[in-house]
């Protein structure tokens, strides 16, 4: 759950692959209903293509909005679904993970206007964070310590450089 700065809530659904960690923007709303998460689990089915047939598992919560057509979707391409247990955070740790993450260094850090805000800025992260991880860092520095000045030489009161020996 993400508020705007205008108070609205919205309910973010990732998908994730935990193998590779590789992050899947499900989609955003205002209301989600478990017709909305149904119809995001056959639109992620339909993006992985032939990758779906090396995943083995869906672990999902017990929120309500995974209905039996959420199930039935996963069940249909021949993959095992595991509902964790109430209050086992560690039972879907990778998961957890990832909402902390996104949380600190994002969501934490920017204030969101609109749900199609969040999409944009939830985007760019995930493509940002595809990018190895030197690239990342220069592009989304969200250190709360001043970047580090520039080394410039020392010099003595007389406008000489110091030399050290």
């Amino acid at each position: 759950m993400v508020e705007t700065v205008l108070l609205k809530r919205l309910y973010v659904l990732i998908f994730i692959e935990h193998g590779t960690r590789r992050l899947h923007l499900a989609g955003v709303t205002a209301h989600p209903s478990g017709t909305w998460t149904a119809q995001q689990a056959r639109n992620l089915v339909m993006d992985l293509g032939n990758r779906i047939a090396g995943l083995r598992f869906v672990i999902h919560d017990r929120d309500p909005l995974f209905t039996s057509a959420f199930r039935e979707v996963f069940e249909a391409e021949g993959l095992r679904l595991v509902t964790t247990l109430p209050r086992t955070p560690r039972m879907n740790a990778i998961c957890e993970r990832v909402i902390g993450t996104l949380r600190r260094e994002l969501l934490d850090r920017i204030l969101i206007l609109s749900e199609h805000h969040l999409v944009f800025v939830l985007r760019e992260y995930l493509i940002q964070r595809g990018r190895p991880s030197g690239e990342v860092s220069a592009c989304w520095s969200f250190s709360r310590r001043p970047p580090p000045e520039p080394a410039v030489p020392a010099f003595r009161a007389t406008g000489s450089p110091v030399t050290t020996a």
